[in-house]
């Protein structure tokens, strides 16, 4: 069984003798060669080189071969950027959006799903490019309009004899809108909540808006190579719990709706733990779950027919390999015999303190799971 037939198993709920296994965050600042990249290229231009994109992408995988899965090196605020919002880093952390969305004029005015294929065609170009390499078999991609093929980074780049998943992703209309009417980070996004409250009918422009272009992203992504979408709803947890199926689930449940029959849809919603069942009936095919959750009761307690991913705490990574074995195979055990798919993950993404050798110790306990 390869990778990408495990993954996609996981997802269709199928029993298997050990889950699959990906780490939100894999390509990123906790690996030494993504550091060593970054010295050269802003975050900005790795997203939006093709080239670039991919060889991160791919920097886990090589480091670590037991992962069963990538996932593209992108970013959820390449929409607002699409539709005409652009968005910068800020030097004491954290997004700052180019400017924030005031008033409805604002919103009427950000650019139609329509051009977001277009805007966005490096993307697509870097799907494509890693469908190449994650699969032997496949054709070689099409011209790169946007960026040097891989071959040109002087790097071995071709995982060898393996055939992984490749994940495509993108931000839900909430976590999007919260950004884009903030300006940026925030802890609560009262704005995007005030909105909400006080103007539904912007509000819904708005999430419309995202709605589509958000389906437009995902049906090139999937056309473009992507095995599998997930949905990050990383602020769904600021909600009011009467109001998380209007503002966020019932835009997720349109998405999904508008995507190919049975294609696998993964949805991460953080600090929503009330709302699992809900979200059980969105249409997602497994629904990763926050390390706050005990994911054997979260199990127990949602149907079969959607699979789980996650959740060990990301802080178990900068430990030690002792304390990660340990903890992984604690995780691991008390999924034993339950039914539904499982994909082995974080509850949140991979911190830059995360040791290597504790990595290396989770992977080879997940690997070695019978």
């Amino acid at each position: 069984m390869t990778s990408r037939d495990r993954f996609l198993a996981a997802c269709a709920g199928q029993p298997l003798e050990r889950p699959p296994l990906w780490i939100m965050r894999q390509a990123g600042r906790y690996l030494p060669e993504y550091r060593a990249l970054k010295a050269r290229h802003s975050f900005l231009a790795m997203v939006r080189t093709p080239a670039l994109a991919a060889e991160v992408t791919l920097q886990p995988l090589r480091r670590f071969p037991g992962i069963d899965a990538a996932i593209l090196f992108s970013d959820i605020l390449v929409i607002p950027e699409a539709l005409g919002q652009p968005y910068t880093f800020r030097d004491t952390g954290g997004i700052a959006m180019e400017r924030r969305l005031e008033t409805r004029a604002d919103i009427d005015a950000l650019a139609p799903a329509e051009a977001v294929p277009e805007r966005l065609a490096y993307v697509a170009d870097a799907l494509r490019i890693l469908k190449h390499e994650l699969t032997p078999a496949a054709t070689p991609p099409s011209v790169i309009p946007h960026g040097r093929h891989v071959a040109s980074l002087g790097t071995p780049f071709r995982i060898p004899h393996s055939t992984k998943a490749l994940l495509g992703f993108g931000g839900s209309p909430w976590t999007l809108a919260a950004y884009m009417l903030e300006g940026g980070s925030s802890d609560d996004f009262a704005r995007a909540k005030l909105l909400f409250h006080t103007d539904r009918a912007a509000f819904d422009a708005l999430l419309a808006k995202l709605t589509a272009a958000l389906i437009a992203y995902f049906k090139m992504q999937i056309a473009a190579g992507a095995d599998a979408i997930q949905i990050f709803d990383s602020w769904g947890g600021v909600i009011a719990g009467p109001d998380y199926e209007t503002a966020s689930l019932n835009w997720i449940r349109e998405i999904i709706a508008a995507l190919p029959p049975d294609f696998p849809v993964i949805l991460y919603a953080k600090n929503t733990a009330p709302h699992h069942i809900a979200q059980a009936f969105c249409g997602a095919c497994a629904l990763s779950i926050d390390w706050t959750s005990d994911l054997s009761i979260v199990r127990r307690n949602l149907p079969a027919s959607v699979a789980l991913q996650g959740n060990l705490d990301p802080s178990i990574l900068q430990t030690t390999p002792a304390i990660t074995r340990r903890e992984t195979a604690r995780l691991l055990e008390s999924m034993r015999g339950l039914p539904g798919g499982h994909i082995f993950n974080l509850g949140h993404g991979i911190t830059p303190q995360a040791r290597i050798e504790c990595v290396e110790a989770l992977v080879e306990t997940v690997t070695a799971w019978r």
